[in-house]
């Protein structure tokens, strides 16, 4: 398996929609599946992920629930929420409390689903891209307040 493929982590408490995600994925992407949100916390804590893509509607926690928890541990990989319902309100939560990149309706079109992994990976490697460039420049910081005060003391 290549190691430049983005890796995705799809959690949905129904096991035909996982079959049938990684059945559709697994040839361009990495894919890795989770029938709750408690699961799936462990992958994340196994695994280097780019996307997650939860399904709203499950048992013991909601997709938001769950995004709100990795959120705290796992700020990086991009959010996507998958919901079968016309749940406004889940969206809404989704969007303020989960930081969701993206909401996708169930069933979902297999073109839209890939259109949108491709955005949410462009918008990885950019934060991943921003986040290098600002370690960079406090390093730089650091340094040059270094030489300032070896200036001042000299």
């Amino acid at each position: 398996m290549s190691a430049s493929k983005i890796t995705i982590l799809y959690v949905d408490d129904e096991e035909n929609n996982l079959f049938s995600f990684k059945a559709t994925f697994r040839l361009k992407y990495r894919v890795l599946t989770a029938l709750s949100g408690d699961e799936a916390l462990k992958l994340l804590k196994a695994n280097t992920v780019n996307i997650i893509i939860t399904d709203q509607r499950m048992p013991e926690m909601t997709g938001v629930e769950f995004l709100e928890k990795v959120l705290k541990d796992f700020p990086d990989p991009i959010r996507i929420l998958l919901t079968g319902y016309a749940d406004m309100g889940a969206v809404v939560d989704a969007v303020n409390k989960g930081k969701i990149f993206h909401y996708i309706s169930k069933p979902w079109n297999e073109d839209e689903l890939d259109s949108t992994i491709n955005r949410a990976y462009a918008e990885f490697l950019e934060k991943a891209q921003l986040k290098e460039m600002n370690e960079k420049l406090e390093g730089s910081n650091d340094q040059l307040e270094f030489l300032l005060r070896q200036k001042l003391l000299s």
